[in-house]
């Protein structure tokens, strides 16, 4: 194998910048709500648990998708599929800015949650398949991405939702309108896999204990994460531009240490110790926001550092079940995501009506016991953790870089095998 002359991550081909523009929109649409929550409460007369069914409905059905995007980028192929998984963004969050009640927001989040899955099942296997630079240079375009959509989120919600809270869910439609247009016209076809997936191979990856507890783990985390995600806002009392700034903030901490901080602290400390302090500190904090709910600094400071912690643990809980996972790396990506969303759909909701029948410490309370079970779970399959550090699965076989490379595409994407076994099989005949 020759080494080549390094390319620049910038000098790129238009149809990389293309879908890389829809994955900031695309994951812009995680905190794009949550500055506009309270606005949406008061002026369509809902409860905040009513209104956190726009996190419910979203990831619920992301979760379940999540079973087959496998099974239709193996059919239709990748371009197919992302086009599709646009399409549909584009309706529905045009819909959601429409219509006049909670229960159709809520529904049309759901739509958008069918087509996020399909996008994001997809998109970075386009990015890899279209990329100079080699795996290096398109994942970190694509971490770049998503961490700038991350980040921007918020604030474009904020900026938008100042105006009308309808602005953020249009802002998306034309946003994605236009990338839709860009995707279609500048990435190339890409072809089918010669075997199809079947759909139920995300379930029966679950038999594998190692993947299991940490799908178990991360629903745990997830629990926390979307309690915070998506209640903390009501209590915060603050205006949509005011919010914006808030989850920016915390944003462009999820951003910083997922793509730096998580490393370095893996280098040092191994895969293990790494999580167990980062779900630690995370509950840590949730226990503070428990203590003080009502009171806005300390909530504020709170959300903003949960931002380092988040990070860390998206990042390295990623690689560790890409890792470990003993089955093809696109199906224990779905099987991953099924678990965790689940968690994270249902959290807002119960917080919402843990706050009607009780208080508002109870739902943060119970997000720090969820954050430190997952340390409990984790540490019950520290043998896995470490052989991951190691490049073994669970089986003890060893995994290849280009593997290792292809998990992690294979995660961010929710499995799509086509495009992505394609060139991991080009770097492996290099």
């Amino acid at each position: 194998m020759h080494t080549a002359e390094p390319v620049s991550m910038f000098k790129q081909p238009k149809a990389v910048y293309a879908v890389a523009f829809a994955c900031v929109i695309s994951f812009m649409g995680i905190g794009l709500v949550d500055p506009i929550l309270p606005a949406l409460a008061s002026e369509l007369d809902a409860t905040p648990s009513q209104v956190t069914l726009l996190f419910t409905s979203y990831l619920v059905v992301t979760a379940l998708m999540m079973l087959v995007t496998n099974a239709i980028s193996s059919r239709i192929g990748a371009k197919a599929t992302l086009l599709t998984g646009l399409v549909i963004i584009v309706v529905f969050a045009a819909l959601a800015g429409s219509t006049d009640s909670i229960s159709g927001i809520v529904a049309f989040r759901a739509g958008w949650g069918l087509g996020n899955a399909l996008f994001i099942a997809t998109s970075l296997a386009a990015i890899v398949s279209s990329a100079r630079g080699g795996f290096a240079g398109a994942i970190i375009l694509y971490e770049a991405a998503l961490g700038l959509g991350i980040a921007a989120g918020p604030l474009v919600g904020g900026l938008l939702g100042d105006i009308s809270w309808r602005g953020p869910f249009y802002g998306v439609a034309v946003l994605m309108a236009v990338a839709l247009v860009a995707t279609a016209v500048l990435l190339p076809a890409t072809p089918r896999p010669a075997t199809p997936t079947s759909a139920a191979a995300p379930l029966r990856a679950l038999g594998h204990r190692g993947l299991l507890l940490m799908s178990v783990a991360a629903l745990l985390y997830n629990w926390a994460f979307f309690t915070m995600l998506g209640y903390a806002p009501f209590p915060m009392d603050l205006g949509a531009m005011q919010l914006g700034w808030v989850f920016f903030g915390w944003g462009l901490l999820v951003a910083l240490f997922s793509v730096v901080g998580a490393p370095r602290l893996q280098n040092r400390f191994g895969t293990a110790r790494s999580l167990y302090g980062a779900l630690t500190g995370f509950a840590v904090v949730l226990a503070v926001i428990a203590a003080f709910p009502e009171q806005r600094t300390v909530l504020v400071a709170c959300v903003v550092v949960s931002g380092i912690f988040i990070g860390i643990n998206n990042t390295l809980t990623t690689q560790a079940v890409m890792i470990v996972a003993p089955v093809e790396r696109p199906v224990a990506s779905a099987a991953y995501g099924f678990v965790r969303f689940i968690g994270g759909g249902l959290a807002p909701y119960a917080a919402g009506k843990l706050v009607e029948h009780l208080n508002l410490h109870v739902p943060f309370a119970i997000a720090a016991l969820a954050a430190l079970a997952a340390v409990g779970v984790l540490a019950t399959n520290r043998a896995a953790l470490d052989a991951a550090d190691a490049g073994m699965d669970e089986s003890g076989h060893p995994v290849t870089d280009a593997d290792a490379v292809a998990g992690e595409v294979a995660d961010e994407m929710g499995g799509a095998p086509g495009a992505i076994d394609q060139v991991v099989h080009a770097h492996e005949r290099a």
